[in-house]
């Protein structure tokens, strides 16, 4: 039998930051402002900050008082209404959703008969019992620690990820533990945390490369425990889990993976593959390449790992033939078709030529003739 090479590579991890949580999708925010004459009111100023991430936005009410916004990441937003400069009311915690506009709407007269404006409502204090103003005084203060607590996770979030872009893992890890501490219901805050301890093991050695990778493994739990439904986050924490010789747990998270996101499934089946190769599971391993296949035909990576997977199950004459199953050479050519300058192109060509297979080196265009294929050299 031909020896099957044991080290394939891990797919590269599908990292979960905040623009990718959503997956691309969009939603909208709309709502009507009443003045402090109880009719609509236009032209006035609607801003929307983003929570779990650091965005803004803004819009006008038109002459309806009306206004809405398209194009926003699903999120958790903060939005506010601007009259001469001055915020006269709020809403916080909206949270946005795919489908119908999320409704968000104001009414001045009532947010100033109950104190929402900054500063209260001095004239009308004076009708109030001093119940009243401590219940309004409360409220105020809460408010203000919610949103100085508000912008010391967002400015410690957004060191962090500064510090990410220029793998200043150190000062990453630092920003992300106190954004952590700050607010311990931010799945997106332990992600990146995950990330970014991670990406220190693998540039350390020994036991100190084993606490980190320990330390994101354990940031990826907090993370799923917060919100179990993300693939990404079970694929992530799998290929941490396996960097770790976790293999059985590995597999696992991938599978969760696949079954919550169908269409990303072949994705999650290579890496389920390169798990088990790295288990020395060669069998498991190739079935789990072809169901990548099956998912996703189009996916380069899988039709290399199933070639190989396929060699590895060749005989070899006395006389040093190799006989493949069949199937193998069409595996590495159609790797080629997809990826003819990808990281197992040269790979691919020495296996057809390790068989005794041509080895195409042009593709034509969808729906072109191809030109005859060539023997390399």
């Amino acid at each position: 039998m031909l020896r099957t090479p044991r080290n394939l590579l891990l797919a590269i991890p599908v990292t979960l930051l905040f623009s990718v949580a959503c997956w691309g999708q969009t939603t909208s925010l709309e709502g009507d402002v009443k003045g402090d004459d109880g009719k609509p009111l236009p032209n006035a100023n609607i801003k929307i900050d983003r929570k779990d991430i650091k965005g803004a936005y803004k819009t006008k009410t038109d002459k309806k008082g009306h206004w809405f916004h398209a194009g926003l990441p699903i999120g958790t937003y903060r939005v506010a209404v601007e009259i001469n400069n001055q915020e006269r009311d709020s809403v916080d915690n909206v949270r946005t959703k795919l489908g119908d506009p999320t409704p968000v709407n104001f009414d001045l007269a009532a947010a100033a008969a109950r104190g929402s404006a900054p500063g209260g409502a001095p004239e009308q204090d004076r009708g109030l019992t001093a119940a009243q103003k401590a219940e309004i005084a409360k409220k105020d203060a809460e408010r203000s620690a919610a949103m100085a607590k508000n912008k010391a996770l967002n400015d410690a979030f957004n060191a962090g990820k500064e510090a990410a872009t220029t793998k200043n893992w150190d000062g990453a890890i630092d920003a992300f533990q106190k954004a952590a501490e700050t607010d311990q219901t931010q799945h997106v805050v332990y992600g990146n945390l995950a990330d970014a301890y991670i990406a220190r093991a693998a540039a350390k050695t020994g036991a100190e490369s084993q606490a980190d990778l320990d330390k994101g493994i354990a940031a990826y739990q907090k993370a799923i425990e917060l919100k179990a439904d993300d693939p990404a986050y079970h694929n992530n924490y799998a290929l941490a889990l396996a960097k770790g010789k976790k293999f059985d747990e590995a597999q696992g998270e991938l599978t969760k993976a696949a079954q919550l996101d169908p269409a990303s499934a072949g994705k999650y089946y290579y890496n389920l593959g390169a798990v088990y190769v790295n288990t020395g599971n060669m069998e498991p391993a190739g079935q789990a390449f072809k169901k990548a296949i099956e998912l996703d035909p189009n996916y380069p990576d899988a039709h290399y790992q199933y070639g190989i997977y396929l060699i590895g199950k060749a005989t070899t004459t006395p006389d040093g033939k190799i006989t493949p199953p069949p199937g193998t050479a069409e595996e590495f050519q159609k790797y080629l078709q997809l990826a003819g300058t990808g990281q197992f192109a040269d790979a691919a060509k020495a296996m057809l030529q390790s068989i005794g297979s041509t080895v195409e080196t042009q593709f034509a265009a969808p729906g072109q003739k191809k030109q005859a294929p060539k023997k390399q050299p």
